[in-house]
């Protein structure tokens, strides 16, 4: 299998590109299981959201900015609108749904895994600390706050058989890039850790338990919109400065939540194998872009890939939750 390994943060936090591995202690709770999950949360930006019947047209699952609450039964008979994301078709999460068998329609009927995604298209952490892209986007704090007050209780999420995935940072290293209020990037990817995370502890002291998943931010400095431009070193350091800050931040998590199962797998690592041998797996165009389903091209946009690259991903976070389950 390509790609870097999806590792149990009880043994160690997989940092490839940034630093040595981050050893935490062994989780109390129950084990992970992939084929016994039955319920996938996901909370994220656009690389994640999918389309629902009761969301927002290219940005949403359910709701918005300005109809941030919802009933149990427009929760409920939400349906997944297939194929409609970032990309030229299904995104890495509906591939997620391939794997869960939930690529439309109520997640409820999916099996043997249903999705229930609160990511939401251009979201940054926290609208405390950048701004929003639109007026009616939901940040990832508010994300968390959202299910906490309207879906917490309607769906279920036992322990045993949930997995959070938490994927976000992409739109938040690129919002900062022309940000003149910030002195101290360090102290900066601190503050957003403690957003992130303090959502994270949100969705936790909600009983929001049993495997979490995270991702770090691919080397989004390669994309098209920024590919030999004069700010994309900046572009790099930032994704770096804010990936190891997240390791550190989930291991530190692992350490202190030991009935949660932590994952972690490295996007970054990941893009940057793919872009630097992309004949190897089947693309002929990394550096430009094409709205279209031509699958020689890597980017479907300036900032989004195809969606051959999110099927190619979704099996490489497949058989590391296959991997993670046989620990």
């Amino acid at each position: 299998m390509f790609g870097p390994t999806l590792v149990l943060a009880c043994l160690a936090v997989s940092t490839l590109s940034l630093a040595a591995a981050v050893p935490v202690n062994k989780p109390t709770g129950q084990k992970f299981n992939w084929e016994r999950t039955k319920y996938v949360y996901a909370f994220g930006d656009s690389y994640t959201f999918v389309q629902g019947t009761e969301g927002l047209a290219t940005f949403s699952f359910i709701g918005d900015a300005f109809h941030f609450s919802f009933t149990p039964q427009e929760l409920l008979s939400d349906k997944i609108v297939p194929k409609n994301t970032s990309s030229d078709g299904s995104n890495w999460v509906y591939y997620t749904e391939f794997l869960t068998g939930c690529f439309e329609g109520k997640p409820s009927d999916c099996a043997p895994h249903q999705l229930w995604n609160f990511a939401f298209a251009g979201a940054d952490v926290d609208k405390a600390l950048l701004p929003l892209h639109h007026n009616w986007t939901v940040d990832l704090v508010d994300e968390v706050k959202q299910w906490a007050a309207y879906a917490s209780d309607v769906v279920p999420h036992p322990p045993e058989e949930t997995l959070v995935a938490w994927w976000i940072g992409i739109n938040d290293t690129g919002d900062t890039l022309n940000n003149h209020n910030i002195t101290d990037f360090d102290a900066f990817w601190e503050l957003e850790m403690k957003s992130l995370f303090g959502a994270v502890q949100n969705a936790y002291d909600h009983n929001l338990r049993g495997t979490y998943l995270f991702f770090n931010v691919p080397p989004m400095e390669r994309s098209p919109d920024h590919l030999g431009t004069s700010i994309a070193p900046t572009y790099k350091q930032h994704i770096l400065d804010y990936n190891a800050a997240l390791a550190e931040h989930v291991a530190s998590f692992a350490e202190t939540h030991r009935d949660v199962t932590v994952l972690s797998f490295d996007a970054h690592t990941w893009f940057n194998t793919i872009l630097d041998d992309a004949d190897k797996y089947g693309f002929k165009n990394i550096t430009g872009f094409c709205e279209c389903k031509d699958p020689d091209f890597f980017w479907f946009n300036t900032g989004h890939p195809t969606e051959h690259v999110h099927r190619l991903l979704a099996r490489a976070v497949e058989a590391d939750l296959l991997a993670a389950s046989a620990r």
